[in-house]
Formats: C-alpha cells, structure tokens, sequence
C-alpha cells in the first residue's frame, strides 16, 4: 500500500493545480482552432501540442521539463533561444517567396514599411506600461505579425518572455480572419474595396536574380543586426531564382522549414509551463500584442489612402493591411474581402507583395531595435 500511495503521489494526476488545468485547455483550444476550424494548423497544431507537454505536472530534478538542463526538451528549445529555428524558417521562406509582384509593384514596397508603425507605437505603450525598454521592443515586435522574427528578438533581448510573446504573435496570425477583416471594412469604403490592380509589368529572370542579393547589402548594410534572419532568407530566395540548385531549394522549402515548424512550434508550446506563464505580466503582452497587430493592420490601409492622394493610377487600400508579414493569411484575407466587394476583383498577387515586403520590413526592424537595446 505505501509503494502504491508514493506511486500516486508521484502522478501527474496528484502534482496537478488549477493552473495546469487552464494551459491544457489553451493547448486543447489550440488544437481544436487548427482542426475543426483550419486557423494555421501548421502553426497552432505543434504549439498546441507542446502547451499540453508542457503542462504535464512533474517533479522538479527528474530531467524532463524544457527549463531543466540536460532534459530533452531543453535540448530541442535551444533552437528558440539561440535564434536557430527562426534562421532556418527564414531560409525556407526565402526559398518559397516570389518577388515578381513587389518588383512588378515597387511602390507597394511603402506598404511593407507602413504596416511597421504598429511595432513602434506599441513600443512606446509597453515603455509606459512599465515594461523594461528590452522587453518592451520584444512586444512591440508583434506588430509585425511574425512569429519566427518575434521569437528571435526577443530570444535575444528578453528571453524569459519567449513562452507569452510567441503565443501572442502565433495567435494574432492565426485569428487574421477575425481581426483584420473589421479593421479594413472600417476604414475602407465600398467603392475602394472595388478598385481594380493594373496591368503589372512583366519582370526579367536578371530583376529576380539581382532582387535578393541588393536586398541583403541595403537591408542588412542598414541593420547589420538583421543578418540572421535576413541572410538565411535573401539566400534561399537567390537559391529559387538561380535556377542552378533546385534540390537545396526545394529542400528548402520543404523538408527543412517543416523540421524546423515542427520544433519551433513543439517548444514554443512548451515552454508556457503554468508557473512562467500564467503571471498578470502575460495578460499585458496580449492586450499590447493585439493593439500592435491592429495598429499594425491600420497604418498599412491609411498609408494606402495617402498614397492614392498623390497617384493617378489608385491602389486598392485593402492591400495596405497585408504589409504585415503575416504570409500567406493577410494576403489571402485581402484577397477574401476584395472578392466580397467585387466577385472579378483578383487581389491576391499584389498582396503577397506587400506581405513579402512586410517579411522583410518586420526583420529589419528587429535588427534595427536589438541594435539599439544592446547599444
């Protein structure tokens, strides 16, 4: 009888609290809105999963949880804090964008840009917030609805908040159908919503070749800090337009990004084990999380009003809302709402080109506030 009472108190059954039970429920809901409801289900699927890992109850010194070393999962999350896993998915991207829209469209380069304001507002919210200036520019960083680039900053600058902001940036992007579409109603009339892109000019193969190695000098000549994340992904963007190594990029954009996801998501998820995520500091970077991405998708669509001011050719506002880097879903949602306001409107091509312009306008940000924080 005593072997069988220390064997349930050593269960996971008898060690659990109340907070346990609402993370397994959060990575229930997870699951569930990847499921049933198809929210990014690459990315809420694995995280989900490791917030239920995560969340098992054990005793401490056994070597099993992600924060104790030696354990398995601290091995696998060393990915997350040296910045690996973002680099690798940074890669794969590279190797699976096409920038034939943005140089077609080079004006819609200002949207990626706009769509950035939302990082610096909430910067100064989470300063006066009370945040530290280095956890506040890793908050601040979900504006650029990416979560790879919001794991690798704050990685870097405050690594005990990985758990919270990762959470907050992987599920604003997997609720862009529920929170940018009222946004872009909201500032967008009927009539603008209907506006037709025009003719886009055919790129040459040298446009596409010279593209990625231009972008990595200026974008990572201004922001040395962004080399990371920007090198891996110029690179397996050159790795596509070549022509000369489709296997590496295939490889690319397949088996390695999806290795890298798998991880990413599985560590992340658990690494919100309930006595370092469930503190009232977590609440905060999701109520600033969602300003960020709202202020975010905002600017991008005002930006675009301002822009038709000065243009005789207009521009469809709604694609100011895919300046964040959230690729492909606030693209695709851009493309849903111009087809709700005109059935033969197709915008889903030049919103890929403010989001690719959003990948790189979020990176670069990144770099350049780690810059400044450790400067």
């Amino acid at each position: 009888m005593d072997l069988f009472l220390s064997f349930l108190n050593n269960t996971g059954y008898f060690l659990a609290d109340y907070r346990h039970l609402i993370m397994l429920a959060v990575g229930m809901l997870f699951i569930y809105l990847g499921t049933a409801k198809h929210y990014e289900p690459l990315l809420l699927i694995p995280i989900g999963f490791g917030i239920i890992i995560g969340n098992i109850p054990f005793f401490a010194g056994f070597g099993i949880g992600i924060y104790e070393p030696n354990s398995v999962l601290h091995y696998l999350y060393f990915g997350v804090t040296s910045g690996l896993y973002p680099s690798i998915v940074f890669l794969g991207l590279g190797a699976m964008t096409d920038f034939s829209s943005l140089l077609a469209y080079p004006r819609l380069m200002l949207l990626g840009a706009a769509a950035q304001m939302g990082i610096f507002t909430t910067l100064l919210g989470a300063l006066f917030l009370g945040f530290l200036p280095k956890e506040a520019a890793s908050i601040a960083i979900i504006g650029g609805a990416d979560g790879p680039t919001s794991i690798f900053l704050t990685a870097k600058l405050a690594p005990h908040l990985i758990g919270p902001i990762a959470i907050a940036a992987y599920s604003y992007m997997a609720l862009i159908p529920v929170i940018q579409p009222p946004i872009m109603r909201l500032l967008t009339t009927q009539k603008e919503r209907r506006i037709h892109m025009y003719e886009p000019r055919t790129v040459s193969r040298k446009e596409l070749l010279f593209f990625p190695i231009i972008g990595v000098l200026v974008c990572c000549m201004l922001a040395p800090t962004a080399i990371p994340l920007l090198g891996p992904f110029f690179f397996g963007n050159f790795m596509k337009e070549c022509g000369v190594v489709d296997r590496l990029a295939g490889t690319a954009r397949s088996a390695i990004i999806d290795t890298a996801t798998i991880f990413l998501g599985l560590t992340v998820g658990a690494s919100t084990q309930a006595d370092v995520f469930l503190v009232p500091r977590s609440i905060g970077i999701f109520a600033l999380g969602a300003v960020a991405f709202s202020i975010a998708t905002a600017s991008g669509v005002i930006f675009a009003k301002v822009m038709n001011l000065f243009m005789k050719q207009k521009i469809n506002p709604l694609l100011g809302a895919a300046g964040v880097s959230a690729v492909p879903g606030s693209a695709r949602e851009v493309h849903i709402q111009g087809q709700k306001a005109d059935p033969s409107n197709y915008l889903l091509m030049t919103a890929m080109a403010c989001n690719s312009s959003g990948v790189i306008g979020s990176a670069t940000c990144a770099g350049i506030l780690w810059s400044f924080m450790l400067g």
